[in-house]
């Protein structure tokens, strides 16, 4: 059973054990997880349940036996996953029901999206929605008939629990197999149905734009930032978007899109003594968070925050990358240089308790300061989240120093140096769990989001740190033949990588590229997009889909395709097809990503505020783009101050090529049809980016 003091210890202690002493089952004192490389499946592994990995031995024992399939899936960090683990599936009733007439199958939706994602539409086809930790049960063939998310043990207000839920379908196992086999049909038909929708080549981009606008401001929230009430995830794929059209001119997009980082910058989502930013808000005002700290939102956000210090040239959101960048170095970053994938939610069996702070405390450990931190970080007696307080800044610094008839620059001196005292005491608490799996997919966010920071916000060490994770995706989870894999934890997993693993990389070294002028990273762009289409590709079928044709397949190829927490997989590898294009003149890749969008096109066109990479994609593909041929040394300090000159630009579908010479640092721009002399001078390439 999992230890609640030190979640982190507890996993890797499991790590270190000598399993080739244990028998084939785990033995007494654990089950089958004690074999698994992933901390998640690992946190399961002295469960009274079971368990089985994904695989062809659950099923056979199913279909030997004639046993439904309970299949689970969560991850590491998972707030809720830690709830139904400790409610029931360390419960020794809960465990002799399911141990008798179920087979039970565990899965870390990080390892194995394709399983997660498939299974994730059935539970929003048959619920409408889905979350973690996911319960679906099957049939032994892997055909689903039920979906659940978090259900407690024993029924509630009328509700029934987990325990009556099981026996239930046990009986209907048994008893009414006909029914079972009815409802497989019905979902198994609906899925068949998603799979086939009809692909569309075009839509009518101005109008699509405008509604994708409507549909946003409809949704945006002019008190708080961001979209909707609550729950309030930082969906950067929003921000993004807005950003771009602020550049193109509508400055109310802007606005939407630096109001809502600014919240963020400023709420308890954001981590203020530490930086980072926590998974999303349970409540409107990005005050109370989910505490979990995924790697693929810092990366996001972080890009969000450098776009917008392009367009708005505001230090704030300058150092609110660079906030973030120093957090994922810190505690983010392995020692090879790949990066983690995220912080847990709970710390000693408590959601939070790593984060939060009682004021008799920061009035101890500050002394003299502590009136300051407690006035500017919202800290009180009552707290401001179940009797704690969660630090956040109510009022802006330039705001409370006038308030407060304060010296702007003294506050900001006591701060800090408040920040740094607490973070050292903070630093003597146990810690959440740390799931040190390195995502090739996530890596190349985070990748791509150092690149663009290292050249824009002119710290070369950013574009250093990209790269040595690049090199590390390169010699660590690259079989010999070529073929990506998806993850490494103490080794590289035997998963070949999905097409968001190929996307998401692709999109990082083309940043890599743009930020280095190194043609060798814009080369092993173009080999990951030839794999991409040797891999994914089905040129009879004229579709792409999420998994390797060498990879397990699911029952049958469904998806609820759409742009959320992170982008679609299809949509940014059709931004990136697009760029490679232009950069390399290879046409051929264009009409991948005309494919790639096809079979979202048709809903982005009547639901584009759910598409917005889609459509960027196509906006991207359909548009002429701004070509800038820079030539010259590539370690020259002209041909540094050319690139970071055009990367500080807000340009829409901005192209960078270049060739070296020994030649004077040289750029020439290409837009609008005609092609401007090459110029050496920043301000003209300035000028010339502007007209």
């Amino acid at each position: 059973m999992m230890k609640t003091q030190d979640s982190g210890a507890y996993i890797a202690n499991l790590m270190r054990i000598d399993k080739t002493t244990l028998p084939a089952d785990g033995g007494e004192r654990f089950n089958r997880l004690i074999f698994a490389r992933s901390p998640y499946l690992l946190q399961h592994a002295e469960n009274p349940v079971d368990w089985y990995e994904w695989g062809q031995e659950a099923f056979d024992k199913a279909r030997t036996e004639n046993l439904p399939i309970l299949l689970s899936i969560g991850y590491a960090t998972c707030h809720w996953c830690h709830v139904m683990a400790h409610e029931s599936f360390e419960d020794a009733e809960v465990a002799a029901l399911l141990n008798g007439r179920y087979v039970c199958i565990k899965v870390d939706r990080e390892e194995r999206p394709d399983v997660d994602d498939f299974y994730m539409t059935v539970s929003q086809v048959l619920t409408g929605s889905g979350g973690w930790p996911l319960n679906i049960f099957l049939t032994p063939d892997r055909r689903p008939f039920f979906a659940m998310t978090y259900l407690p043990k024993l029924g509630r207000s009328g509700t029934g629990g987990l325990m009556e839920l099981l026996a239930n379908i046990s009986i209907l196992w048994e008893q009414q197999p006909d029914r079972i086999e009815k409802n497989c049909r019905g979902i198994m038909e609906a899925l068949g149905q998603l799979s086939q929708q009809p692909a569309q080549e075009t839509i009518e981009i101005t109008e699509t734009v405008e509604l994708a606008f409507e549909q946003l401001s409809r949704s945006y929230d002019r008190d708080y930032g961001g979209f909707g009430t609550a729950p309030k995830f930082p969906m950067a794929v929003n921000l993004d978007w807005l950003i771009a059209q602020g550049t193109e001119g509508n400055k109310e997009a802007l606005k939407m899109a630096l109001h809502t980082l600014r919240s963020i910058r400023q709420g308890g989502i954001w981590d203020q003594l530490d930086g980072g930013l926590h998974r999303y808000s349970v409540d409107q005002e990005w005050l109370v968070p989910h505490f979990e700290k995924m790697l693929y939102d810092q990366a996001q956000i972080a890009m969000s925050a450098i776009s917008a210090y392009q367009a708005s040239r505001d230090p704030f959101f300058r150092e609110m990358a660079d906030t973030i960048f120093g957090f994922v170095a810190r505690e983010m970053t392995s020692p090879e240089g790949g990066f983690y994938s995220a912080l847990d939610a709970d710390s000693e069996g408590m959601e939070g308790k790593f984060y939060l702070w009682d004021k008799s405390d920061v009035d101890r450990i500050l002394g003299a300061d502590a009136d300051l931190f407690c006035s500017y970080f919202d800290i009180t007696a009552e707290g401001n989240f179940e009797g704690r307080s969660i630090p956040n800044i109510p009022v802006p610094l330039e705001e409370f120093c006038r308030q407060e008839d304060r010296s702007m620059a003294a506050t900001e001196r006591a701060l800090e140096r408040c920040r740094t005292t607490l973070l050292e005491q903070r630093e003597g608490r146990i810690r959440p769990l740390r799931d040190e799996k390195i995502i090739t997919a996530w890596n190349g966010l985070m990748i791509a989001a150092l690149a663009r920071g290292g050249v824009v916000l002119d710290t070369p060490a950013y574009t250093e740190r990209a790269a040595r994770a690049a090199d590390f995706i390169q010699q660590r989870l690259q079989r010999p033949d070529g073929r990506l894999l998806r993850s490494y934890l103490n080794g590289p997993a035997d998963i070949p990588a999905f097409l968001e693993d190929y996307a998401f990389l692709c999109h990082g070294l083309i940043e890599l590229f743009e930020a280095t002028l190194d043609n060798a990273w814009l080369d092993r762009a173009l080999g990951l997009a030839d794999q991409m289409a040797r891999l994914f590709y089905d040129p009879s079928a004229q579709t792409f889909s999420k998994t390797g044709h060498d990879a397990e397949q699911m029952p049958v190829r469904a998806s609820l395709e759409h742009d959320g927490v992170m982008p679609s997989a299809y949509s940014l590898a059709a931004g990136c097809l697009v760029r490679l294009g232009h950069a390399a003149e290879r046409p051929d890749l264009h009409d991948l990503a005309h494919v790639l969008l096809a079979g979202t096109l048709s809903e982005a066109g009547r639901q584009p505020a759910v598409h917005l990479g889609t459509l960027a994609a196509y906006l991207r593909l359909e548009s002429e783009p701004v070509i800038v041929r820079l030539q010259g040394r590539r370690d020259s300090p002209q041909v540094r101050e050319l690139l970071r000159t055009t990367k500080s630009s807000s340009v829409p579908h901005l192209v960078i090529q270049f060739s070296e010479d020994d030649h004077q640092g040289r750029a020439s721009v290409c837009a609008h049809g005609a092609c401007h002399a090459p110029t050496s001078d920043c301000g003209t390439l300035e000028r010339l980016l502007a007209s």
